[in-house]
């Protein structure tokens, strides 16, 4: 073989697996049976969450998935496939399954999450967990709703002292514990 020829394959190796390495997780899709306008239109979907999409030759791929540690997606390395390099754990998988609802042409095989290979089932399980921004806004959600609370019934000592009566009973708790914490 053309010493140059198998230069460009091992950089084409190293390229895969630094992808593999480094995004938040990768996605295995076969796209058989998708238009050029339909991938087209994927891709973009999938670069504006930060995801990116290659075709490589399955050959390549499976050196890659195994010098990177990924014995296990040699399995789904069969057929036309897309590889999805997602910078979060859930993008890639998010929209390739809202894609693949519309699109029946598009099967997602498997991927890799968090250094793990997983199934299909997996994969579709992802792509149900919101994006990091809306886990935050629950997360941030669930933290100031405590808050929030403490500073309602303050205010309404506090009203209800202005208004020179006693504040009302709330959640069960008695004025006398009210008066005090005045």
């Amino acid at each position: 073989m053309n010493q140059a020829v198998l230069e460009s394959k091992k950089n084409v190796v190293q390229e895969i697996q630094e992808k593999m390495a480094n995004s938040g997780s990768s996605v295995v899709a076969e796209y058989r049976g998708l238009s050029v306008a339909e991938v087209t239109e994927l891709r973009r979907l999938l670069r504006a969450e930060g995801a990116e999409m290659k075709v490589y030759k399955n050959t390549l791929a499976t050196r890659a998935a195994e010098a990177a540690g990924f014995e296990g997606l040699k399995d789904v390395l069969t057929g036309p496939n897309a590889l999805v390099f997602g910078s979060d754990e859930t993008a890639a998988s998010r929209i390739l399954a809202d894609y693949a609802k519309k699109h029946k042409a598009l099967i997602l095989k498997g991927g890799i999450v968090e250094g793990r290979v997983i199934d299909a089932a997996t994969v579709n399980e992802l792509a149900s967990l919101p994006n990091r921004e809306g886990m935050l806004s629950m997360l941030l959600s669930v933290l100031q709703a405590p808050v929030s609370s403490f500073a309602r019934a303050i205010q309404a000592v506090a009203d209800a002292q202005a208004n020179g009566g006693a504040p009302a009973e709330a959640g069960g708790e008695n004025n006398e514990a009210a008066e005090a914490a005045a």
